[in-house]
């Protein structure tokens, strides 16, 4: 199928990129720093947390917020991925060549789409293994652990859908990333004043629009189908406005 053949293609070219293997060591390092520091504020809190009647376990104090500062800290660095998957193409002219081959627009985007996905699944994988280990000492709740891991996967597939469409509006990779940074912390603060008096249904809008809403309900262990559906509706979206932009450019090429 050639979906996954673009598909595989994407997902080794990101991995003979110094820069997947840079970002995939600072973001480790990073978390598991942030990792270590949590557990030892959770042990450092055991005596006051005995004299509470219902005291937060440590998938409340450890592993939700490792889950929420990865998806801070990949906010920041995702748009240096995603910047290089169409306007790196079309600044040295390999997007022409790739659009000549007997491929349908759709094909092209979507293969790309699902190499990053793999991409980001890995990286999921191997920031999930830190929570996992405290299993060896620790109960935590499997249930928001699950929830936490899905909604951090979904959250990065939303980011990864907005990149790669603001790749595909430039042939400069650089403002391909700022622009997709831009963006993905618009959308992530959209609400942030949303509490402060005003309007209820314009607070619920902006509410509804802001990723980070549907993802802290995700960590919080509440899965239900209005944030689900929010993400697969924003990947859908930004992946048909990525086709129609290639398309356009197929035309005027």
């Amino acid at each position: 199928m050639m979906i996954m053949d673009i598909a595989s293609r994407e997902f080794r070219n990101l991995f003979l990129t110094p820069l997947a293997w840079v970002i995939l060591g600072v973001v480790q390092f990073i978390l598991a720093w942030f990792f270590f520091s949590s557990i030892e504020v959770f042990f450092s809190l055991q005596d006051q947390l005995t004299t509470m009647s219902n005291p937060p376990g440590v998938t409340d104090l450890v592993i939700s917020p490792l889950f929420r500062t990865a998806g801070i800290v990949l906010l920041m660095v995702l748009p240096l991925l995603t910047m290089r998957l169409i306007s790196e193409e079309r600044r040295n002219r390999s997007l022409i060549l790739l659009q000549s081959a007997p491929l349908s627009i759709s094909e092209i985007v979507i293969g790309k789409y699902l190499g990053l996905l793999m991409f980001i699944a890995v990286v999921v994988v191997v920031i999930s293994l830190m929570p996992v280990s405290l299993y060896l000492g620790t109960t935590p709740d499997t249930g928001k652990f699950i929830a936490g891991v899905l909604g951090l996967f979904l959250l990065l597939a939303a980011f990864s859908a907005a990149g790669i469409y603001m790749s595909s509006l430039t042939d400069n990779p650089m403002v391909a990333a700022i622009s997709s940074f831009g963006l993905l912390l618009l959308l992530w603060i959209i609400n942030s004043g949303s509490g402060q008096g005003g309007d209820g249904a314009s607070s619920g809008v902006l509410g509804y629009l802001s990723m980070h809403t549907h993802f802290s309900n995700m960590l919080r262990g509440i899965v239900n189908t209005a944030d689900i559906a929010y993400f697969i509706l924003f990947i859908l979206c930004f992946i048909i406005l990525t086709i129609r932009q290639m398309e356009t450019i197929r035309l005027q090429s």
